[in-house]
């Protein structure tokens, strides 16, 4: 696990892990990528979880309710 200072190859797998995982749970965010705008030197690259509709967000909500650690 990674955390401050990660760079954009590590956003990206962590971006692609997340869409793997919410894809398991039936869930697509459309606007999942990563952030690569030019940050000053030292910032993380950031994976931008981006916008969804209503029923996608319920969806999330479900999904990370019933996962085990959230009981």
């Amino acid at each position: 696990m990674h955390g401050i200072g990660d760079t954009e190859d590590q956003a990206e797998c962590a971006r692609e892990e997340l869409a793997r995982a919410l894809a398991h749970a039936g869930v697509l965010l459309p606007s999942l990528t990563v952030d690569v705008a030019p940050w000053p030197s030292g910032m993380p690259a950031l994976v931008d979880l981006g916008r969804c509709n209503a029923s996608t967000a319920r969806k999330l909500a479900t999904a990370l309710l019933s996962a085990p650690e959230a009981r």
